[in-house]
């Protein structure tokens, strides 16, 4: 098995999701998302596991998805660095892989998030948990929604961290900017969703897992 060598930007978009209804803004702000994890609704995720590439034994890890508590919230986000061996050069949320000496999954995505960009604890307030997205390279991934109190320093780390960034919370929840995307590779079809963002000059292509998850976050906020 060999993972997908193909520039997702060129596969050739499917579907587009405009017709599905947005998340109303009001629902997006802090004491909504807070009630919201308070009491969960019946709900069906949509991205739970991509076609696996690998036979490795699985690997639990964890991200924070980090809802920035702006005027407008945002989700702050990383751009990992070309040389990483997995998910090199991606889109993705500060997380990584659970270790022997984390109490639990909320416990690796906080650290996970200082070690890689610097984000203190301290401003860190976390509401709950997303299902387990499980991805081509084994990694058992469980997010970990949070909201982020402005005025935080970010530190990345230069191994691993290209760049941080912001894109508003309500631009990732309105379908209209989901894309679906399907390609062959040797003999397997893959399907995954885009949703690029244009952050002035510079078009954010978020992709494959952490598409998968922000659209089951979507899911979750719409139930």
């Amino acid at each position: 098995m060999t993972p997908l060598k193909i520039d997702p930007r060129t596969v050739p978009v499917i579907q587009v999701d405009s017709h599905l209804p947005a998340v109303a803004p009001q629902r997006l702000q802090a004491d909504a998302l807070r009630a919201r994890f308070a009491a969960p609704p019946v709900w069906k995720p949509e991205f739970l596991a991509e076609k696996k590439f690998t036979d490795r034994e699985p690997l639990p890890a964890a991200v924070l998805l980090p809802i920035v508590l702006r005027p407008e919230p945002t989700v702050l986000l990383t751009l990992r660095t070309p040389h990483l061996r997995t998910h090199s050069g991606q889109i993705a949320f500060p997380g990584g892989k659970v270790d022997e000496t984390d109490a639990d999954v909320v416990a690796a995505a906080l650290r996970e998030a200082q070690e890689e960009i610097g984000l203190d604890a301290h401003f860190v307030e976390v509401l709950g948990q997303l299902p387990v997205h499980v991805t081509g390279s084994a990694f058992h991934i469980t997010p970990v929604v949070a909201l982020i109190s402005p005025g935080f320093a970010l530190h990345p780390n230069p191994y691993e961290v290209a760049d941080v960034f912001e894109v508003p919370l309500a631009y990732l929840m309105n379908p209209a900017h989901h894309r679906h995307h399907q390609v062959e590779w040797q003999g397997v079809q893959h399907r995954w969703l885009s949703m690029p963002y244009q952050d002035a000059p510079t078009e954010r292509f978020i992709w494959g897992a952490t598409a998968g998850m922000l659209r089951n976050f979507y899911r979750f906020l719409r139930a």
